[in-house]
């Protein structure tokens, strides 16, 4: 019989002739040797049958479900006892949370993946079948399950891999990346499963590739739930994005399992870009901070292993001391000043000068300015509150404010420049830092003002009168018209106590009577005593008092015996309206006021 016809009749029986290791050359030889010196047929056939059951069993022990015992364990790796002379290994990470819980003596199931250099045997726990006949095929075929096989040879296009059967493996499934590493899995056992089978026409494709990579998949995943929040790992920076920097976690043994490491995180100190401190293939020691276990996602840590300056910060920054930082950003409402990496205090717009009216901190700084400043109060973070550290500018340079009552006493005469116009009024500033307020009653003597813009522009110079000063509430009021000379003014300037002027009767009252001097001059006059002369008179037109009969009677004979005196006609009555002469008794240039009496 052919070798030919012997191939087809071992196919046409199921393949169960190749369950079989075939003989070797070297035991033939030994049996004809044997046979040679001597030695009956039924003792070469016993030592045939010896040596091949020897061989067949260690095939089939090394496709088969081991048990391995812990033998030791080293930083790296497990090392397991599976029954033969070298030992077989398993990484660390094979064992949840990184093999902590394992000890020497502990059993596992584990599977033979192949050797390593060193001559141990690489071991998987994922278990594998080993194909008996055409069924256990199909069932793993049907199941998708890997089964165990031997690499026979290298074929055109593959390889050729015993599995009970003789199959076919496309070299782009071995999962080998060259003809060397080809070449390397002639003779190996590996695991693999089948994607095409065909009983009737004995074809059979296995694909050892997906298989690595399933097992790759579930590695990883069993590495990665083995990190968890609080860990520390070493990793190496992949590559460098706006937002972060992608880091590889550990080293061999968790290849694959990729972090983000957030510019947030990369330090305490405020950087702009993560370059600026990273590089590719940076070694970095990392904290995990989350572990998703949905997307599998990786948050890390750099800056969270650097000490944490808020826990002495109110030791070493006292309110009141005067401290030196750096502006790192601009808002609306302040400055930010890095006093040291991961501590940064405030600056409050109000709190940046005395002198003048900081609209936008730009006005006076900007981003990287070296600055000193004084602590005013610090609040250590709190009930997720972070920290707080308010800072002051002006208060490094003198408080103008202090001489403000010693410089400007009330009445004190001042010049200023309109720095605002608002409806009520206009801010004049009379020094550096100190603005008074003149109100807009204050602005213009004689005239009433609808705004003060009609007589005032931002930027003019003026002069003002100190009216009052609080000095605690850092206001002062000024008045403009009280130095601007008017008629009243010269009218006092030009009189004195004694002089006769004549004016127009305004207004009668039981007090006092209003004269008119001039054009807005007025003055006050007593009124006459009763029995003292005219008596004040609305109408103008009644006499000061009426003679009884027999007085007038008396008054007549007299008159006509030429004997008593002519009767004397007495100053005309007061009226409104009326013109009349009238003497100066006091003028007050302070007060601005006149008082008259009849002349």
């Amino acid at each position: 019989m052919t070798d030919e016809t012997t191939r087809e009749s071992n196919n046409r029986n199921g393949g169960e002739n190749k369950l079989n290791t075939p003989v070797s050359v070297e035991g033939a030889t030994a049996a004809e040797e044997r046979a040679e010196t001597g030695e009956s047929f039924a003792d070469v056939l016993r030592e045939f049958e010896r040596t091949h059951t020897h061989r067949a069993s260690q095939h089939q022990s090394a496709a088969r479900q081991l048990e391995g015992t812990v033998v030791s364990l080293d930083v790296e790796q497990v090392i397991l006892d599976i029954g033969y002379k070298m030992e077989g290994v398993l990484p660390r990470t094979a064992f949840e949370n990184n093999a902590e819980g394992v000890k020497r003596g502990d059993i596992f199931p584990v599977s033979i993946r192949g050797r390593n250099q060193e001559g141990y045997y690489q071991l998987s726990r994922f278990r594998v079948a080993q194909p008996r006949d055409w069924t256990a095929l199909e069932r793993a075929f049907a199941e998708k399950t890997p089964v165990a096989g031997t690499v026979t040879a290298a074929v055109k296009g593959g390889l050729s891999v015993d599995v009970g059967v003789r199959a076919f493996m496309p070299a782009s499934r071995s999962g080998a990346r060259d003809a060397a590493e080809l070449e390397a899995l002639v003779g190996t056992e590996i695991s693999c499963r089948i994607t095409k089978l065909d009983v009737a026409d004995e074809d059979v494709v296995v694909d050892r590739r997906v298989v690595l990579e399933e097992q790759a998949r579930a590695m990883l995943n069993m590495r990665r739930a083995a990190l968890k929040p609080g860990d520390t790992v070493t990793g190496t920076v992949r590559s460098l994005m706006p937002y972060g920097a992608f880091v590889e976690i550990g080293g061999p043994e968790m290849r694959g399992i990729d972090g983000l490491l957030h510019v947030s995180d990369i330090s305490r100190a405020r950087i702009a870009r993560p370059e600026d401190v990273l590089s590719v293939g940076q070694e970095l020691t990392l904290k995990v901070l989350r572990v998703d276990s949905e997307t599998g996602k990786i948050s890390l840590g750099l800056k969270q292993l650097q000490p944490e300056p808020w826990e002495t910060a109110a030791e070493r920054f006292l309110p009141g001391a005067r401290i030196a930082g750096t502006v790192t950003r601009l808002t609306d409402f302040g400055a930010f000043v890095e006093l040291e990496p991961g501590l940064e205090g405030m600056i409050h717009i109000s709190e940046m000068s005395w002198a003048k009216k900081v609209r936008h901190p730009s006005d006076l700084l900007k981003t990287g300015d070296r600055v000193e400043a004084v602590i005013l109060s610090l609040k250590p973070p709190a009930n997720s509150e972070p920290g707080r550290i308010a800072l002051g500018l002006k208060q490094t340079l003198a408080d103008p404010w202090l001489e403000v009552q010693r410089r400007y006493p009330t009445g004190a005469q001042v010049e200023g420049s309109v720095t605002k116009l608002m409806n009520f009024g206009a801010f004049v500033e009379i020094a550096e830092g100190v603005e008074g307020l003149v109100h807009i009653s204050e602005v213009a003597a004689g005239r009433r003002l609808n705004h003060p813009s009609e007589v005032l522009r931002v930027g003019q110079r003026v002069q003002a009168l100190i009216l009052a000063i609080d000095a605690e509430k850092r206001q002062i009021k000024l008045s403009i018209k009280q130095l601007i000379p008017t008629g009243l003014d010269e009218y006092i300037a030009e009189h004195k106590p004694g002089d006769t002027v004549s004016g127009r009767v305004v207004a009668i009252t039981p007090s006092s009577i209003d004269v008119e001097l001039g054009d807005g001059i007025r003055g006050t006059c007593r009124p006459p005593k009763a029995g003292a002369g005219a008596q004040p008179s609305a109408s103008g037109a009644e006499t000061s008092a009426k003679a009884d009969l027999s007085s007038l009677s008396s008054l007549l004979q007299a008159r006509w015996k030429g004997n008593a005196p002519a009767p004397q006609t007495g100053p005309e009555p007061l009226a409104e309206g009326q013109v009349r002469s009238f003497r100066i008794a006091k003028l007050d240039a302070e007060k601005k006021t006149i008082d008259l009496e009849l002349a």
